[in-house]
């Protein structure tokens, strides 16, 4: 696709040539003739090369500069001034332009400006994208450790769905490290070279979650004192991690909704902008629930979880933790001399781990700061997980008196619910019956 090049110039004759001769090198060339017409057309387009004339009635060259710097400090600005004024358009390459032109120039001249701005830009991303590389391969974080089967079905799993554009639903409970595994598939994909954003949505005050998404523009409300550049352009030609979606305002949804199926947004104040953006969005809640609720739009949820993938807590997958131990030892940077008795990893792998991968980690840590010798024992451990209950065995202990069977029933979903974090979809499967059976035992027993 050609590179989009807005020129903004009054001078009709001046205008006409240089958009011919642009053309005629290949790029794609949009038109303004005057800064306000300009502006408004580089936020619907986002062009990456604004060229314009510095003397223009209403807003001038200079304003124009300041205002796309401020909007995309990636895009690049050259100054089209006459001579008696080249001093100012040295101050404007200070203040962010990549380069000028002084009338009269040549097209030979307009042509080597603007390739070399377009080489500049290409360096310039290279360079942001080799340094994002580097700090992606060094990050400890991003790495998905594991090899019992449930693990090793995921990656399986991600591996596949990475190539795709789906968009894809990361569930679990919290601290199974949805974000790892939403990284996972934006470097396993072609978007690769491309942003990766993430959103907490649960962070954000209700008030300041259009903007923060879709952007706003300068005194579109109280406080937008310049425009401000979303989350979804933020991320154009890469991922978008929307954590926590099912904390999303129910008003906001239809908005997200039209985002996905056309690929075009809207900031706060201005006119549809398209994007290029894949989402992969994470939830600790119960989806369907809250779709039967009304909390949460159906046709958003099945816009979100084309590809649904979910990620099995620590307890489900035991024969990780000394692997994830060892990971976080050395993450934390670990003396080499400092050993782990056996009894640690019994004593932790009898434990129900309601915090996951993320409470292990801080349990590691806590250890080795807290500790008293070169060997961590079961003794060094957070007092809550030395007196943990034991796994749930399944060997019932009635007393001899006898025993109500509705009463055992109803103990029995109010433990699996407790066991599952109120997840009613994953209760259901802990007690191995469908979940409308689920639902009738929690209204047969008023269970909230």
């Amino acid at each position: 696709m050609a590179e989009k090049v807005l020129l903004i110039d009054d001078d009709v004759s001046l205008r006409r040539v240089v958009e011919f001769t642009l053309q005629e090198a290949g790029y794609q060339v949009l038109t303004a003739t005057n800064g306000e017409d300009g502006l408004r057309i580089f936020r619907q387009s986002r062009p990456a090369l604004v060229i314009t004339d510095v003397q223009m009635p209403g807003i001038s060259g200079y304003q124009v500069l300041e205002q796309v710097v401020q909007s995309d400090p990636q895009a690049l600005v050259i100054i089209v001034t006459a001579f008696s004024t080249v001093e100012q358009a040295v101050g404007a390459m200070k203040s962010g332009a990549y380069d000028y032109l002084t009338k009269p120039f040549s097209r030979d001249q307009l042509r080597v400006t603007v390739s070399k701005a377009f080489e500049f830009r290409g360096l310039k991303q290279e360079n942001v994208r080799l340094k994002d590389a580097l700090a992606e391969k060094n990050s400890d974080a991003d790495q998905i450790i594991g090899k019992s089967p449930r693990m090793l079905q995921l990656m399986e799993r991600v591996e596949r769905v990475a190539a795709s554009q789906a968009s894809v639903l990361l569930t679990g409970e919290s601290g199974t490290g949805k974000e790892v595994i939403a990284r996972a598939l934006h470097q396993g994909s072609q978007r690769t070279d491309g942003p990766f954003v993430a959103v907490n949505c649960a962070a954000i005050p209700k008030d300041l979650m259009e903007s923060e998404l879709f952007g706003h523009l300068k005194g579109s409300f109280t406080g937008a004192l310049k425009d401000r550049q979303g989350k979804f352009s933020q991320a154009s030609g890469g991922t978008l991690f929307l954590d926590e979606i099912g904390e999303l305002p129910l008003d906001l949804q239809p908005k997200l909704l039209r985002s996905l199926q056309e690929q075009v947004i809207e900031p706060v104040g201005g006119g549809p902008e398209h994007i290029d953006v894949r989402v992969v969005a994470a939830t600790n809640r119960d989806l369907e629930q809250a779709m039967q609720d009304g909390q949460f739009r159906e046709d958003l949820y099945y816009r979100l979880a084309v590809v649904p993938i979910e990620l099995p807590p620590l307890r489900e997958r035991r024969e990780d933790i000394p692997l994830l131990f060892d990971f976080f030892m050395k993450k934390h940077r670990a003396d080499a001399g400092i050993t782990v008795a056996v009894d640690v990893f019994e004593t932790l792998a009898d434990y129900q781990w309601p915090g996951n991968v993320r409470e292990l980690e801080n349990v590691v840590e806590q250890m080795l700061i807290l500790r008293q010798g070169d060997q961590l024992c079961a003794k060094d451990l957070p007092l809550r997980i030395g007196r943990s209950a034991p796994a749930v065995s399944g060997v019932l202990n009635l007393p001899k008196e006898g025993y109500s069977l509705e009463t055992l029933e109803r103990e029995a979903v109010e433990q699996a619910l407790a066991y599952c974090q109120g997840n009613k979809t994953r209760a259901a499967a802990f007690l191995q019956v469908p979940r409308h059976t689920l639902l009738y035992r929690l209204e047969k027993y008023s269970i909230k």
